[in-house]
């Protein structure tokens, strides 16, 4: 689906979408001026065609023990494609991994890491990422405050 198939209708309904996950097509009906039968089939279009890719719950990360939050680039330590997917590979093992990002520049990737405390980012750092074969250079930065989180596209 490109965006020229998206109207204001699904445009309204992948917004609402955004902020809130749970609304039923009459809630949805209410909000864009659609019956709720038509706001089910656009909702299932819009599943169906990938536009909606799934529904989550956000979860309070303090609440639930992993009040750190750190940003950790990494550089690997040769450049070929079987140790980048070594990497990933190992990427899709540690749940601790929020997000991961190749760059272009000096630094191969940037990770978003979530850890309750200091002792558990060192020994993330000490005893998963360094001893890794593809990993070379780690650089560590600790989050003091997050001004915005959002998943939210700016549809």
């Amino acid at each position: 689906m490109t965006n020229e198939r998206i109207d204001g209708f699904d445009r309204k309904i992948l917004s609402l979408l955004q902020e809130d996950a749970r609304l039923t097509n009459n809630d949805l009906s209410e909000r864009v001026n659609l019956s709720p039968s038509q706001c089910s089939r656009r909702r299932q279009r819009l599943e169906d065609e990938g536009l909606i890719k799934g529904y989550r719950a956000v979860l309070d990360r303090d609440r639930l023990g992993f009040s750190l939050v750190n940003v950790i680039s990494v550089t690997l330590a040769t450049h070929n494609r079987d140790n980048a997917r070594r990497f990933a590979d190992l990427l899709t093992r540690l749940p601790e991994v929020q997000e991961a990002h190749a760059l272009t520049g000096e630094m191969d990737y940037v990770l978003k890491v979530v850890t309750p405390d200091l002792k558990s980012l060192a020994d993330f750092v000490n005893d998963v990422l360094l001893p890794h074969d593809s990993v070379q250079h780690v650089k560590t930065a600790i989050v003091l405050e997050t001004l915005k989180e959002t998943t939210a596209l700016p549809i």
